[in-house]
């Protein structure tokens, strides 16, 4: 099995040197159990396709079956401890950054008054790759984020649930702190842009909204800490599209305008099947569910 594991982990990551890594191995280790395995099926497992390691298609089966085998594994597990009266365990999950500064604090100290004996421990990532990493079996739980008209990544196995939403807004500076007279996304055609990097949904997102205003945003700063972002529009020094969960807990000095449509992101949990019966998953996904709501009505009642 720890063979099959190995195999599967090299079609996930896709080379010797990143499985190891995972894995805490060294590569020539990780090398030997691969040809070990092959001995052991007496089948050519791996063909090398230039610097890298190739799948056969009778490697590609293992692979499925390992991934059955785990998820077998991961339910038993999972009922085991389903079977005690106590919630108690490890829940390891991957968040990005707004939602860990708005939603995790409160979440991490009701789950450690009402749930003491279940370890939390949070890593920042950004959604894609976290997604894609809950699938790998790196994280238990991912809180992921999806913009309008730009769907995040579906992977086989992966139960999704929205969780809220929030608005996105044009942030612009103060009047007195603007160095361009700017009142509205029409005016922000002449002013610098500061956004998060290429190939985020967040950029696709904030592209898509210029060009169809009529312009191609000046993208003069491009970071992907939104509290960086804010500090650039709060000193007049940049505009932004900026989603109302990072204002969770701060104040600003920058002005908030609606945007054509009031565009909305959805923020959404996502988990292995395999391990939907874990008390201690239930027990977090729930406690952010609540923690979730609680925040949402209390904006809606502050936007009254």
């Amino acid at each position: 099995m720890r063979r099959l594991v190995l195999l599967r982990e090299l079609a996930v990551r896709g080379t010797v040197a990143a499985v190891a890594e995972a894995l805490n191995f060294t590569p020539s280790a990780v090398s030997q159990q691969l040809s070990q395995l092959e001995k052991e099926t007496g089948m050519t497992l791996l063909r090398r396709a230039g610097r890298r390691l190739q799948l056969t298609p009778q490697a590609e089966m293992l692979v499925v079956s390992a991934g059955e085998v785990l998820n077998t594994l991961e339910r038993a597990e999972a009922e085991l401890q389903a079977s005690l009266t106590k919630v108690s365990g490890n829940v390891r999950v991957a968040v990005f950054q707004s939602a860990a500064l708005a939603l995790m604090p409160s979440t991490l100290r009701s789950m450690a008054l009402r749930y003491p004996d279940v370890r939390v421990e949070m890593v920042q990532r950004e959604p894609e790759q976290a997604l894609r990493e809950t699938w790998a079996r790196d994280f238990d739980m991912v809180i992921a984020e999806q913009y309008p008209a730009h769907a995040a990544p579906h992977h086989p196995g992966l139960d999704r649930r929205d969780l809220t939403t929030d608005a996105i807004r044009l942030a612009l500076p103060a009047e007195e702190a603007a160095l361009w007279p700017v009142e509205s996304l029409h005016d922000a055609r002449r002013v610098p842009w500061v956004m998060e990097p290429r190939g985020t949904a967040s950029r696709h997102f904030a592209e898509q909204l210029c060009r169809s205003a009529g312009f191609e945003p000046d993208v003069r700063y491009e970071t992907a800490d939104l509290q960086a972002q804010i500090r650039l529009v709060e000193s007049g020094n940049a505009v932004a599209l900026i989603p109302d969960l990072v204002w969770a807990g701060r104040s600003t000095t920058c002005r908030l305008v609606e945007l054509p449509d009031a565009p909305r992101r959805t923020i959404f949990t996502a988990q292995r099947l395999a391990g939907a019966k874990s008390p201690a998953a239930r027990a977090f996904r729930q406690t952010l569910e609540h923690e979730a709501a609680a925040r949402a009505a209390g904006e809606d009642i502050r936007h009254r």
